[in-house]
């Protein structure tokens, strides 16, 4: 594919997924003066904003048929001063009405998300209820004068009228084909639940899901449940629960390191009484007892496995040439780009642990250029050899293949990609040191660290000149939040 350039005529693009990584490919593909189609499998945009009240599709431990596994209760991680799309700041409404709050819960996004879409007119080029079945490299005949490879794109929609569950359950579809000259694959981190594997799972009779399944608090009232997992959603969902059940114990991987979460987690069992600390569980047994690595045990009701997500893409064929390897999609260059493939097949939305939607921004943008042929790719052995050493770099850093794709909020890495790929400027100051003092509190005290916070000087400039202060309630700085949670 030579210097990994497209001609400069418009493309036709299939961008699969109207999350925040699908819609921001629109955007810049849009800018570049591509045709864009963004197939959504879901009524509605937004991807895992998209709240889904039902708890799981018959399975609760691979939750199929739900796409978003976001609970009622979820507020954000991070900020909303950072959290914004380019030129489109997440303002509080002005009319007062919304969540207002610098962390808010999950509605008040989507409802950005979907101002988003509207300011830049994306609507037209989303195709709801159209779900990617196959997409695949089209037939030699099929590819462009220039040698590039063409994709055909198959996909099922739901017919109109139709309720989503009985269409699904009937196979009652419609059927449709289509060759694009550029796929962007932009179907996030949240796809595939992740279950660990655990002696005696396959004999446990009593209740047990994926966090994914995990919606509201009040079916586990008086209950003995056990958390399995102390990362974000652990500990929250964990949290949660000590409100209403009987007890919650939290099994972790490690009891050792910040990174684990399990700092913040030790101050909240040091709060309720109900609240209990374990090593990871060691079996489960068939009358409901639950052994953990440390000796103890406890007689559960239910458990819980907020164990994250696996990479998958059951819909694309690349004939062996892009692979999921414990979680690590490869090979990748930057996270983006598929070597043999690049640039008719990239990733937009893989990274995690990173400024989004920004990155998601960068990588599209960098996407958008390349297509137009305003930017140029290495040659597919040197992107392929830059994918290798940077996966053994990271390996002798001690940081495990599962993790290929988190960031860890590495703002200098940040930055040099979104400069290097795209010319977007690197980060302000101020937003760099709300991320940065953000992160380690998130650590530190899960119950805390959206309510109770203090502004630097340097930020609180920062968030005057563009315009956020003056908009937070009652027109006053924020640099110590007024509101603790109940804890």
């Amino acid at each position: 594919m030579g210097d990994g350039m497209l001609s400069s005529m418009a493309k036709k693009v299939c961008v699969v997924g109207a999350g925040i990584s699908g819609l921001a490919s629109a955007r810049e593909l849009r800018g570049e003066g591509h045709h864009v189609t963004v197939m959504e499998q879901k009524s509605g945009i937004g991807g895992q904003w998209l709240y889904d009240p039902t708890p799981n599709g018959g399975d609760p431990l691979g939750g199929a048929g739900v796409h978003s596994g976001i609970y009622a209760s979820l507020r954000l991680l991070t900020p909303r001063e950072g959290m914004d799309f380019l030129g489109f700041p997440f303002y509080p409404r002005s009319d007062g009405s919304g969540d207002a709050r610098r962390f808010p819960g999950h509605s008040e996004f989507l409802r950005y998300i979907r101002d988003f879409c509207d300011a830049f007119g994306l609507m037209d080029a989303v195709r709801l209820n159209t779900k990617v079945v196959h997409a695949g490299p089209a037939p030699r005949g099929d590819h462009d004068d220039d040698g590039t490879v063409g994709w055909v794109v198959r996909c099922s929609k739901k017919q109109e009228g139709e309720d989503e569950g009985v269409a699904m359950a009937m196979q009652v579809m419609e059927e449709t084909e289509e060759v694009f000259d550029a796929v962007v694959v932009a179907t996030g981190h949240f796809f595939k639940p992740k279950l660990p594997s655990i002696n005696g799972m396959d004999l446990w009779k009593k209740r047990h899901l994926h966090s994914h399944s995990y919606r509201v608090p009040d079916p586990f009232r008086d209950e003995v449940v056990v958390v399995v997992g102390c990362h974000a959603s652990g500990k929250e969902i964990a949290l949660e629960l000590r409100r209403v059940a009987k007890e919650v114990h939290i099994s972790a991987r490690s009891m050792d390191g910040d990174a684990t979460g399990v700092r913040s987690i030790r101050k909240a069992v040091s709060r309720h009484h109900n609240l209990r600390l374990h090593h990871q569980i060691e079996r489960l047994c068939e009358d409901g007892q639950v052994m953990f690595a440390d000796g103890s045990s406890v007689v559960a009701d239910s458990i819980i496995y907020c164990t994250g997500y696996d990479y998958a893409f059951p819909f694309l064929d690349t004939g062996g040439l892009v692979t999921v390897d414990d979680n690590r999609v490869g090979p990748l260059f930057e996270h983006t780009f598929p070597p043999a493939l690049a640039p008719s097949l990239s990733f937009v939305g893989l990274p995690k642990h990173v400024i989004a939607p920004l990155f998601y921004e960068a990588q599209a943008r960098w996407v958008a250029q390349v297509l137009s042929g305003r930017r140029s790719l290495p040659s597919p052995e040197e992107m392929a050899r830059s994918a290798e050493e940077y996966n053994r770099a990271r390996e002798m850093a001690g940081v495990p293949k599962r993790l290929s794709h988190t960031i860890f909020f590495d703002l200098d890495y940040i930055d040099e990609f979104v400069e290097k790929h795209c010319g977007m400027p690197r980060l302000e100051q101020w937003r760099k040191e709300l991320m940065s003092e953000t992160y380690p509190r998130l650590l530190d005290d899960t119950e805390t660290f959206r309510d109770i916070y203090h502004d630097g000087d340097l930020l609180r400039q920062g968030l005057h000149s563009e315009g956020w202060l003056p908009r937070t309630p009652g027109g006053q700085d924020q640099d110590t939040a007024i509101k603790k949670n109940e804890i």
